[in-house]
């Protein structure tokens, strides 16, 4: 599986890292983005990045990167975080940086694109560029942690919302929290 994880500027580091975390270079060719605003957000929130060996890097101000074009293939976007800047800016088709020329390219292309809004509350502009966003074909995945599995730290509150991103790019999480019905029980997968 080929992929494109961003970041732009909303609070919310820990969620990509705990995404970085999940994933595997060697089983998926991951590409990473960031913006300047994230950069500086995850300077704040969690220092420093932990970028796994494999994963490629890019600047989001190039558009010679292979993801910004709709005869690369790849199979899914994910921007986590995603600022409602950027949500509006991909919800209007602008194409000025990296990461809204690849959302633009995997709108256009019908490819996956899963945006992970933090934002909150939302104003009434926020609600209909994430309609426009759904109605252009992206899946909006609002970081809305479960609580389910009693959480015990702040990791494991930020992995209910990773766990949901991994089951719509199809990638297997055998750490995931199941619901199960009463009649059965519920159970975890450690």
């Amino acid at each position: 599986m080929k992929l494109v994880i961003a970041a732009s500027g909303a609070s919310g580091s820990i969620y990509l890292q705990r995404l970085l975390d999940r994933l595997r270079p060697g089983e998926q060719e991951v590409h990473l983005v960031l913006s300047r605003p994230a950069r500086q957000v995850i300077a704040q929130e969690i220092d420093q990045l932990r970028v796994a060996d494999g994963i490629s890097q890019y600047e989001d101000s190039g558009m010679n990167v292979p993801f910004v074009s709709g005869s690369a293939r790849f199979d899914a976007m994910v921007i986590v975080p995603c600022s409602m800047g950027t949500l509006g800016r991909i919800a209007v088709g602008t194409s000025e940086s990296t990461i809204l020329r690849a959302a633009d390219v995997f709108l256009k292309e019908r490819r996956k694109l899963i945006l992970v809004p933090r934002e909150t509350p939302w104003s009434l502009i926020h609600a209909r560029n994430v309609v426009a966003a759904m109605e252009a074909g992206a899946i909006v995945l609002p970081a809305s942690p479960s609580f389910y599995s009693r959480p015990k730290t702040v990791e494991e509150v930020a992995d209910t919302v990773v766990a949901r991103i991994l089951d719509h790019l199809g990638i297997e999480n055998l750490a995931a929290y199941r619901w199960k019905s009463e009649e059965h029980g519920t159970a975890q997968v450690p």
